[in-house]
């Protein structure tokens, strides 16, 4: 079993996403030195992972941005890019998803405090990223890039961040003269650190899923994933 196992639920409570493939999740948050020091589990490192997720994350902070912002030159676009998918970024992101006590690391970086280098949290971040994208293709991997760091470009490019389930309902109002339904599915976790299980039904029909903290973050969630299946920028 792999060491990662027992904890599956947790981390992906924080993700907020489920893996179909739990070995991708494992994948991702499994450093190389770990690997050395383990060679006869056969574990594989994240560096793969990683070198996918970057691609995944740049393309997704460049649609946003494209859409976000029409009237930006090409120029002023690609800086604003690089600042929000630069390592640092990266890292910060890893940081706030709370991913470093998962981590498996060898014995040195646990003992430099490997956990909380910049480098080592940029490249799980955006080997998570990559999973995510193997695992429930590109709008999943958007899904949850917009969900989790979608303050953050906000609070980059100085304008506030979009409002998901206004945007849908104005959507559903004008297509369907009718209001989306937003139902809680499932609580998990214990009460100081609940995660609501979320599905939005337009026209009765699943629209899109959401996990939250609150019930509010959870119907973004939702509100995004049903805008992005929709097609709707």
């Amino acid at each position: 079993m792999n060491p990662l196992a027992p904890q599956a639920e947790q981390i992906e409570e924080k993700l907020g996403y489920l893996f179909s493939n739990k070995e991708l999740l494992f994948q991702a948050l499994t450093h190389r030195s770990y690997v050395n020091e383990h060679r006869e589990v056969g574990i594989a490192h994240n560096e793969r992972l990683e070198f996918l997720g970057d691609s995944v994350l740049g393309l997704v902070v460049a649609d946003y941005l494209f859409h976000r912002l029409p009237e930006h030159p090409e120029g002023q676009l690609s800086q604003l890019r690089s600042r929000l998918v630069e390592a640092a970024s990266c890292a910060k992101y890893f940081q706030k998803l709370d991913l470093g006590p998962h981590m498996l690391l060898g014995r040195g970086e646990q003992m430099n405090e490997g956990r909380n280098k910049t480098s080592i949290a940029a490249d799980a971040f955006e080997a998570v990223v990559g999973a995510v994208f193997i695992d429930g293709g590109f709008v999943s991997a958007k899904s949850f890039l917009i969900c989790h760091i979608e303050e953050e470009i906000a609070e980059t490019i100085g304008a506030p961040p979009r409002n998901f389930k206004a945007e849908l309902q104005d959507y559903t109002q004008k297509k369907h003269q009718a209001a989306p339904i937003y139902r809680v599915t499932s609580e998990s976790g214990p009460d100081h650190a609940k995660q609501f299980h979320l599905v939005v039904y337009v026209q009765d029909k699943e629209a899109g899923t959401g996990v939250g903290r609150t019930k509010k973050e959870a119907e973004q969630r939702a509100a995004f994933d049903a805008l992005s299946k929709l097609e709707v920028q």
